[in-house]
Order: C-alpha cells, then structure tokens, then sequence
C-alpha cells in the first residue's frame, strides 16, 4: 500500500504509469480505441474551422470598410451631384459584387459540409470509444472479481465485504466513465487550444497576446484545484465503499438485525455514513463552486477586454468586423476548453486513485488459479501432520501450533474435540490448504500439500459445516454446487440419501425452488440436509463433517446419520464434533487444547479416563442435558 504521503502529492510520473497500467485492457481493442482518436483529433480539428466560416460570412454580407469610407468621402467632396451619384452607384455595384449570392450559398455549402463532417466523426468516436468502454470494462470486472475469487482465505479476513463489492462496482463504473466520456473531453480540451491560437495569431497578434497573458493563470488554478480535490474524492470514495459495507452486511444479516431489534441503530449508522459522504461532496462543491466563480470573473473580464480591444481594431481598419467574430468565436472555444480542464484533471485524479485500489488488488497473489479447473489428483486419503507449526496471519507473534502431529489411515473416522478456540477447525482450514503453516508438513498419501495444485486437491475434499451457506438459486442448483456437471439422477439419488427428497417434493416448484438469499426460504434443518446432499454428489475421498446434524430435529437426525454412515465408509472423515455423542463410533478422537493434542483414543478408552478432559467434557455434556 502507498503512504498516505504519496496519496495526498500530485500524481507522479509513477503514479501515472501505475494507474495507466489499468488500461492494457485496452489492447485487445486497439485499432477501434486508435480510429476513434483519430475521428476525435479530426473532429476537434474541423470545429476550429466554423468560426472561419462565420467570419467570412459575416464579411460576405458587410460592406467592406473601405466602401463606406469612399462612400462617406464621395459625399464630403465638392462634386456635383451628378457626379457624386454616378461615384455612389459605381460603390453599390463594388457592394453587390462582394454580396453575390453564388459566394454566400458557397460559404454557406462549405459551413454545412464542415458540420456534416463533424457530426459523422463525432458518431464514430462515440460508437467506437463505447465498444472500447464496455469490453475493456467488463474484461476488468471479470479479472478483479476472478481475481478477488482466488485469493487466500485470510484476505476475506482483512477485506470488508463492502469494500470489495466497492471496487467492482464503482471505481471500475469511474475507470469507464473515464474512458468512454472524460478521455474525449480532456484531448479536445488540450488539442483545441493548440489548433487555435495558430489561427488566432494570423487574425490579431495583438489580441492574441492577451489571451495568452491569461492562460497561464488558468492553467495554474487548475492544477492547483485539481490536487486539492484529489484529496477530497479519494476520502470520498472511501466514505462511500464504508456505507455499501454497511449496507451489505446488515442486508446479508438482516435476520440478526431484527432479532436484536436494531433497525433503527443500523439505520442511524447509515445515514452517519451517508452525512459524511453529503458533508464531503458539499465541501469539494464550496471549493468547485469557487474555483468556478473565479474562472467566470476571469474569462468575462477577458471578454470585455477583448470586446474593447477589438472594436477599436476594426475603428482603425486593422481587422474586418468578420474577423472580429471569428476572433470571439475562436477564443470562446478555447474559454470553454480551459473551464472545462479543471472538471477533467478532477476526474482525471478520481481515475487515477480508482485505478490505484484496483490495481493493488490486481497486484495480490492468488493462492488459486481458475485455469486449473480441468486438473485433477487421484488420492486414498492418508493424512499427517508432521510437527506442524502455524500463526495466523492477523497474529503473526502468536503460534497455535507449536509442532502439532498426528496420522490417519486412509477410510478411518477421525472425531476432533475440544473447547472453542483450541483449534479443531484450524485443523481442516490447515487440511484444506486455506492457510499456509509456517513450519513443519502436512501430508496426504505421503505427499506435501505444497506439491499438489491446489485445486485439483480440493477436488477431493467434501464439507457439510454447522453454519450452512446456500446460493441465492434453486435446490437443484445448490446440490450441484458439489458436482456442477452433475446430471438429474444423480441430483435426485443425492437429495434421497440426505433424507432432503421428501421435503423438497412438498414445495410447489420442487428442486426449482428458489431458497432465497443465503437460502432465507428454507429451515435450519433443511438447509443442512441440503449441504449433506451436496456433500454426497462430491463424492469426495476426504469427507470434513462440521457439527453436521446439529440442526435437525430429532426424526431427521437419525435418518442423515444414517445417510452420513453409508457415505462414510471407505473415506478418510474429519467430524469436528461438540455434541460428544455423536462421536463414538469414531475411529479415533483427538482432544485438542490451546493448539495441542492433549488425549487420544476411542470414545471408550478416553471416557475412562478420570480427570481427563474428555471425560470431563462428557459428563458436563450429560449433566447439562
């Protein structure tokens, strides 16, 4: 992460080329990207032509200055009056020549050929520079969430929900904002001025002058602006990414929320949130709104400068009044071009801290790779630890496990025991490779973990966990959650030996049931017949059973352990268990305490123990029931 030292300076030439390395998205579309610039450098080129135009056209209806001076001195001589009339209708002639109506309907063809030409490029640079937008952005949003997806387990840790959804959703809506309008307006912005002032010195030195005196002083403010506003988007932004966290957690637990009676609390701390978002955007809108003001008095004071300046040209005959108009015309667009630099830097600071967050997320390591879908290990399910030491990663100084080790064989039922806190699921996430222990081995068939892929040693595990969790789609979808590829028997013989195909059958749409957010629709005790029914569909080599029938009733229960019994057998099986009476057909039961395996043995070995904690645990377990 930068310091906030190097968030709040201007942007370096480092910072540019980190955040412009967000736009290599851009490459697949690289001729669309170049044809639109181009069409946008012509079009920007061509408008600087209109006040031409209009200029000549005003000159073509005028009379030229020097037929109203003759005019006025044919009228102060001493001729006769003949003489003088035959004078003044030799000047009207002159007159009509230069007003001829082939000349007008000429400049007038050419200014309308000018504008067909601008509305045409201006389509395709739109077009174009939205085909470039749209799928470079959404190959950015597929990257960082593929991205997100992958990375370790303790990252979800760190990383607020909200914040992550913040990232997908509105700093890449910011990159694209950026791209497919802002991008257009900050080169048209820096190429007008520059198109410009070449024509503006071949109409008025004197004048041009001028405007170049004031354009420093604009330019400076801008960037000045610019840099102050940074500061006050990227709090901002971060403001916002705090209250869609809160807006994302409180909707994901909205059962909790009205259990505590808490709406109007939640209520309050969003709209905390949302009033220092309003407070921030008012502050950033005081400094605008002023940077604003300033530019006006600026520019119109120009205006009334040059409106003077340029009156007195033409009273001297050093510029005709069409010149004069296209000198207006041609220093209003480029008024309008520095105004609107300063809202384009702004954005252009809002793009480059947006592209920062990305980019940091981009730059993290995943422990995953979504291309090695297609791999695969076959396994028996051995599994040792071998003095295995682990911290961590939000603890680094405090170790769990100082040298733990144990083995099973492969098919054995293996029951894990013990307080809350003392390790037992630690246990599986080490397993499962969702954190990396610092020291020591753990095997499986006499293999590192390090030396599998990952994926394809996941492939071999099957979880049924207390909490269970199910997508926001239909039964059917979230039984084959375990097997994606799985087909409809195969669906329908996993839901019956999970005892889940009875109850699923009573719903009107069947396994086409949408069991809602979190599976909001269904109860506790079907949920987890559910997960079971997942589990089962995986058919993994190594079966993790966390508290699994914690949750169903008591006619349920007996049919799943039932259905638990027969999936078990021939599978390596990790049953974390608190209810010690659903262990004691364990193979093995380790009890851990404080991140060591302080008893070992069968149920029967460990409940005649005395003192033992196993024992002790029992008997509070049967003095409490």
């Amino acid at each position: 992460m930068k310091s906030e030292q190097a968030k709040r300076r201007f942007f370096s030439r480092q910072q540019m080329v980190d955040a412009l390395r967000i736009y290599r998205f851009i490459l697949p579309y690289k001729w669309q990207f170049t044809v639109g610039m181009i069409c946008l450098v012509i079009s920007t080129g061509v408008v600087s032509f209109i006040p031409g135009g209009f200029g000549n056209l005003i000159d073509a209806a005028i009379p030229a200055k020097d037929v109203i001076d003759k005019t006025a001195q044919v009228l102060n001589s001493d001729a006769e009056a003949t003489l003088k009339l035959t004078q003044i209708t030799g000047l009207v002639q002159s007159y009509k020549e230069q007003i001829h109506p082939e000349k007008l309907k000429e400049i007038g063809f050419l200014l309308g050929a000018i504008l067909l030409i601008q509305a045409v490029l201006s389509f395709f640079r739109i077009y174009l520079f939205e085909y470039v937008s749209q799928h470079a952005m959404a190959a950015i949003r597929r990257e960082l969430y593929e991205k997100i997806i992958t990375l370790p387990i303790y990252f979800f840790e760190e990383n607020r929900v909200g914040n992550l959804t913040s990232r997908i959703s509105s700093d890449v809506s910011q990159l694209q904002d950026a791209l497919s309008n802002q991008l257009a307006f900050f080169v048209r912005q820096l190429v007008l001025p520059l198109v410009c002032i070449p024509i503006l010195l071949t109409v008025s030195v004197k004048l041009t002058l001028i405007i170049l005196g004031i354009m420093p002083l604009l330019i400076v403010s801008a960037v000045l602006f610019g840099r102050f506003i940074r500061k006050i988007s990227r709090k901002a932004q971060d403001e916002l990414a705090e209250s869609n966290t809160i807006v994302e957690e409180t909707f994901q637990a909205a059962d909790v929320v009205k259990a505590f009676t808490n709406e109007a609390y939640e209520t309050r701390r969003y709209a905390g949130i949302n009033l220092n978002v309003a407070n921030i955007g008012m502050t950033a809108a005081k400094y605008r709104a002023g940077f604003v003001s300033f530019i006006i008095f600026v520019m119109f004071g120009a205006i009334v400068g040059l409106v003077y300046a340029g009156l007195n040209e033409v009273a001297s005959s050093n510029m005709s009044m069409g010149d004069l108009i296209k000198f207006f015309l041609l220093t209003i667009f480029i008024g309008s071009s520095l105004a609107g630099l300063s809202e384009s830097y702004s954005v252009l600071q809002k793009t480059i801290g947006a592209s920062e967050r990305i980019n940091e997320i981009l730059g993290e390591k995943s422990e995953t790779k979504t291309a090695d879908e297609q791999q695969s290990v076959t396994i028996k399910g051995n599994v040792e630890f071998r003095d295995v030491h682990f911290a961590y990663p939000s603890r680094p100084d405090t170790e769990l496990f100082t040298g733990l080790s144990f083995s099973v064989d492969a098919g054995r039922k293996i029951a894990l025991v013990g307080p809350s806190g003392s390790g037992k699921s630690t246990i599986i996430k080490l397993l499962s490779g969702l954190y990396p222990f610092s020291s020591g081995d753990i095997l499986i068939d006499g293999k590192s973990i390090r030396e599998y892929n990952i994926t394809a040693l996941r492939k071999n595990f099957g979880t049924v966990p207390q909490d269970t969790i199910l997508f926001g789609g239909t039964i059917r979808e979230n039984i084959a959650y375990g097997k994606t590829n799985a087909t409809e028997e195969e669906i329908m013989n996993a839901a019956r030996k999970a005892n889940a195909f009875d109850f699923i059958n009573t719903f009107p749409e069947k396994f086409d049931t949408v069991v809602g957010e979190r599976g909001v629709k269904l109860s506790g005790g079907q949920k987890q017949r559910i997960a079971i029914a997942r589990a089962i569909l995986r058919n993994p080599k190594i079966l993790i059973l966390d508290e699994a029938t914690s949750a169903l009733d008591s006619e349920s229960e007996k049919l799943v352990k039932d259905a638990l019994n027969e999936l078990m057998k021939n599978r390596t099986t990790f049953i974390i268990a608190h209810r010690l009476s659903t262990i004691r057909e364990a193979d093995l039961i380790l009890v851990i305490n404080k991140g060591k395996i302080v008893e070992f043995g069968t149920h029967s070995e460990l409940s005649e123990m005395e003192n033992g904690l196993y024992s002790n645990l029992l008997r509070l377990q049967y003095e409490l029931e």
